[in-house]
């Protein structure tokens, strides 16, 4: 199964964010991509999430990432990352103290003694 596609009549561009309608608040709401393909949610590409219009008085939100492509990372966050690895991978082995041992515990049934 490829990836899902823009619902749009006519549209085989390839999802990226997912619609739902809140009736009850007259709200639409345009998020990130879901998991799954839901019956009462639409899926759309990134042109038609960017151009997303709502019904007369109804409010949109648009949830952060939504249609946004995730950042590269810059070269100070890889450099973050490898100097972090480096660090636990010299850190010395430490020992950590063991727990005081207690008597092993035993089942008492009143039918038995």
């Amino acid at each position: 199964m490829g990836p899902r596609r823009c619902t749009r009549t006519g549209c085989s561009q390839a999802a990226v964010a997912t619609l739902t309608y809140d009736y009850g608040d007259s709200v639409v709401i345009l998020g990130p991509l879901a998991t799954y393909a839901e019956p009462h949610s639409y899926d759309l590409c990134a042109e038609h999430a960017t151009r997303l219009s709502a019904p007369q008085g109804w409010q949109v939100v648009r949830l952060a990432s939504a249609t946004a492509e995730p950042p590269e990372p810059s070269v100070d966050d890889l450099v973050a990352l490898a100097e972090a690895v480096r660090e636990v991978g010299t850190r010395p082995v430490t020992q950590e103290p063991a727990e005081p041992s207690r008597p092993p515990l035993r089942l008492v049934r009143p039918d038995h003694p």
